[in-house]
């Protein structure tokens, strides 16, 4: 059974950093496309950040420069570095597992930028 679970959510000021982790059971997050996705209130869930199996990575315009994807293939984790934060990031943070023929969810962890 795959299960995914995220944490490293909390309250910060806008500037500052967090970093999530993901940890995956089930899975080898090293082959398969891993995702970090946000849904901010009243907004639609967002994809945020992707890394490929390959390690290639790609990001939403509003993130780029500021978050970083990445993953631990000897704890089977993936990483969501952010950095310079602002309150429109505010958000549910969520991690996906891309498994091909359907994908796997996380319970996700609360971000939450703010002065």
């Amino acid at each position: 059974q795959v299960q995914l679970v995220e944490s490293g959510g909390g309250l910060v000021q806008p500037g500052g950093s967090l970093r999530l982790s993901c940890v995956a059971s089930g899975i080898i997050v090293g082959n398969y496309a891993m995702n970090w996705y946000r849904r901010a209130p009243g907004k639609q869930r967002e994809l945020v950040a992707r890394i490929a199996a390959s390690g290639a990575t790609n990001y939403a315009d509003s993130v780029k420069g500021r978050f970083t994807i990445s993953r631990d293939n000897a704890k089977n984790t993936v990483y969501l570095q952010m950095n310079s934060l602002k309150p429109e990031d505010t958000a549910v943070y969520y991690c996906n597992a891309d498994l091909g023929l359907g994908s796997r969810w996380g319970q996700g962890t609360q971000v939450t930028v703010s002065s």
